[in-house]
């Protein structure tokens, strides 16, 4: 076909050199971006170059990011998300329960906010949504990856993370919190004056296996000025509880529960 011919290659290659996108080319020359996108190909492999995917990775690139999204990112991460890192597969995921709409839209806003460039997608497995965005830089963001699960290895902030935690606690707590945390109602009895009265109070939990994590948390609700107390269940520390009055009132106007 005409529009396939070397004359109309060879400028389409000519184009793609000066930085035209593939979509453009195709569109201008009516030729399938697929054909585009193998001419490309063929060029830079007979020029012996090798093709780097364009990122606006800040730690790779220097640029400022929003560091509010990050920290209630990191968050959501070191809770219910993980990291893909194979050779021809790269993706950061943060897995959100089905009917928490705001969290799911919360985590995909949050990825872009931080790392614009990368597509995200949300997909779907039986009662929760998978949230996903496609770069292998997330691994720069997010040193702590690593083989294994997170509670069987080290998990340490690096000295940038922990100050943008310092800037953003209650980001970071939120995102611990939408991840591994929920908020509840508590209710007790009680006689008063020879009358046995039901009394209900909102708590504050946290459960995570890594040692580590849960220390962060703490951490920084210290610094924070709320106070926490341990909750073992079935002998196994791994749980946080908020009760207090005034602590429950932090939380409330800061995290909230999960939607």
């Amino acid at each position: 076909m005409e529009q396939h011919g070397p004359s109309i290659r060879a400028q389409a290659v000519e184009l793609m050199r000066q930085g035209v996108p593939n979509r453009t080319v195709a569109e201008r020359f009516d030729v399938p971006r697929g054909t585009v996108g193998w001419w490309r190909s063929e060029d830079r492999r007979a020029r012996g170059e090798t093709y780097e995917r364009p990122t606006d990775c800040p730690r790779c690139t220097g640029r400022e990011f929003d560091k509010v999204a990050y920290a209630y990112l990191l968050g959501l991460y070191l809770g219910d998300g993980h990291i893909v890192s194979k050779r021809k597969q790269h993706h950061l995921s943060v897995f959100c329960n089905a009917t928490q709409i705001g969290l799911i839209s919360a985590a995909e806003d949050a990825m872009r906010r931080v790392m614009p460039s990368p597509s995200v997608r949300q997909r779907h497995k039986p009662g929760c949504i998978e949230v996903k965005s496609y770069t292998k830089h997330w691994t720069c963001l997010f040193p702590q990856h690593g083989p294994g699960k997170k509670h069987e290895r080290r998990i340490a902030l690096e000295p940038w993370q922990q100050e943008i935690i310092e800037a953003h606690p209650w980001e970071f707590i939120r995102g611990l919190v939408h991840s591994d945390g929920c908020r509840i109602t508590n209710w007790t009895t009680r006689t008063v004056a020879g009358e046995r009265k039901r009394y209900e109070y909102p708590r504050y939990f946290f459960t995570n296996v890594s040692e580590d994590i849960r220390r962060l948390y703490t951490d920084t609700l210290d610094r924070l000025g709320v106070e926490w107390t341990h909750c073992t269940r079935n002998g196994n520390p791994y749980n946080i509880s908020i009760a207090r009055r005034a602590s429950v009132a932090l939380m409330d106007a800061h995290v909230g529960p999960k939607y």
